[in-house]
């Protein structure tokens, strides 16, 4: 998967470049409609090599960069954050973001103060995908142990729902969604694509999305809607 686009710009809803690393691979791998983590290596210098030469197009346009990895920031190698930390100070990104799952949220502090010292401000995404705890556990497989937002929330700046699935409706995304600006600073909505998993799109309930909750919140400043997962510029084949 080396030959996909790895680098982009955002310049719509928070300016910001983004990149997309390759890390030691999700260490959860249970999410059922999830095959993201199938961008991975266990050879630390080959992720190295290709991390350093997508970093190296971050110019600071923006002074904000996400990170990306198929996974949490955990999962990269000790060079790779290195040289994020280098690449932050060399173009004055001031805000970074990362992703990360619920099973690292105590690893959380130590990185924002590590960036900190370094004068970059760390938010950290977690893909929540419903607040519906039964739904997201009995179908999805998060492993998110708890019910209440505000916990879930806790170490967390920001966070990703997941919708276009069989039993979902517009009171149920809406619900979602309206938690999610409760309680976090972003709320990021992915709409479900084929992929090798067992779980698929339902095109009914995307297109009641598309319908009825689009037009509602693809103006809100802090709502990212992606109707395709490489809206962001990431992750598509490279041209």
């Amino acid at each position: 998967m080396s030959d996909m686009q790895r680098y982009s710009v955002i310049t719509e809803k928070n300016p910001r470049e983004i990149v997309l690393l390759r890390g030691a691979g999700c260490a959860w791998k249970k999410c059922t409609f999830c095959d993201y983590h199938l961008d991975c290596s266990d050879d630390p210098a080959a992720n190295f090599a290709l991390n350093r030469a997508v970093l190296a197009q971050v110019t600071g346009r923006y002074g904000r960069l996400e990170v990306i990895n198929s996974g949490s920031f955990c999962d990269l190698d000790g060079d790779t954050m290195n040289e994020i930390v280098r690449v932050c100070r060399e173009t004055n990104i001031r805000i970074l973001h990362f992703e990360c799952h619920w099973m690292h949220r105590r690893e959380i502090p130590a990185l924002r103060e590590r960036f900190a010292a370094a004068g970059v401000a760390v938010k950290i995404k977690i893909g929540v995908e419903t607040f519906d705890r039964d739904y997201r556990e009995t179908r999805l497989c998060k492993g998110i142990g708890v019910s209440d937002p505000a916990e879930i929330a806790a170490p967390f700046d920001e966070c990703c729902l997941l919708f276009g699935l069989a039993g979902q409706t517009v009171e149920s995304m809406q619900r979602d969604i309206e938690t999610g600006l409760a309680h976090f600073e972003r709320v990021c909505v992915n709409i479900m694509v084929e992929n090798s998993t067992s779980i698929h799109p339902d095109p009914a309930v995307i297109q009641t999305f598309v319908r009825e909750l689009y037009p509602v919140y693809r103006d809100n400043a802090r709502v990212d809607i992606l109707l395709n997962n490489t809206d962001f510029g990431v992750g598509g084949q490279e041209a």
